[in-house]
């Protein structure tokens, strides 16, 4: 994909678009920094009274640690890579109109009507285990709606920016690390823009898929190409 074409597409789908105690971690200045509810298969997780339910990982795939930006993956790939193009990704044949999976239109390539990642495609299952997968998009803008939401600069001193969500239901706290994102072979927007992968393809095209996506003060949900590397923040099954 053109970067040119990319970079304006980018500006304009900004405006579319089990049972531990938690443990919360402090600052010097006693605030709230990140919330551990309770470790599964190796990762923490916090649980952030959402009404699903739904436990969110503390840190991203490919991280130790919540500032860490872990690894990027193209929609429905398992593994980073050096190069995020058409050329590339797994599910097409060179081209946004010859996808091979994940497809609900005819006029983009083969049809097989899936709309949610096979565990197999799932980039959290495949490098996590079993316990863990992608959030869908309804899960992504439940964490977005259960929190409210704070730009934050140099989180806790890291160097790090992102955004902090601290529940609205029990206060407890996640980061989410604006880690940027990769196209072809380059980085772009670390530390003042983050995206993350959803389960679901796109309603619209789908040669898109959904993520969840901040800039700023901004945070929204929207539609993305499905061969950019993106961050990937993992739910419990």
């Amino acid at each position: 994909m053109n970067k040119t074409i990319y970079a304006l597409m980018t500006l304009v789908m900004m405006f579319c678009g089990t049972g531990c105690s938690s443990k919360k971690k402090f600052s010097s200045n006693g605030k709230s920094i990140v919330t551990i509810s309770g470790q599964m298969a190796g990762h923490d997780y916090v649980d952030l009274g959402l009404p699903s339910g739904t436990k969110w990982a503390t840190c991203n795939v490919g991280a130790t640690k919540p500032t860490e930006y872990g690894d990027y993956f193209a929609w429905g790939e398992t593994k980073p890579k050096v190069d995020y193009s058409i050329e590339t990704y797994k599910w097409c044949k060179g081209s946004d109109d010859s996808m091979t999976k994940y497809n609900t239109d005819s006029d983009y390539g083969t049809v097989d009507n899936k709309k949610v990642l096979d565990a197999e495609d799932d980039a959290a299952t495949a490098n996590w285990g079993s316990a863990w997968r992608m959030p869908t998009r309804a899960e992504q803008e439940e964490l977005r709606e259960g929190c409210d939401w704070e730009w934050v600069e140099d989180f806790n001193g890291s160097g790090v920016n992102g955004q902090l969500g601290t529940s609205k239901k029990n206060g407890a706290t996640i980061f989410l690390p604006a880690a940027g994102d990769r196209l072809d072979a380059d980085l772009f927007s670390v530390g003042s823009s983050g995206c993350y992968w959803s389960s679901s393809l796109s309603e619209y095209y789908p040669y898109y898929a959904s993520c969840l996506y901040f800039r700023g003060d901004i945070i929204v949900w929207r539609n993305d190409y499905r061969g950019v590397g993106r961050s990937v923040r993992a739910v419990l099954r």
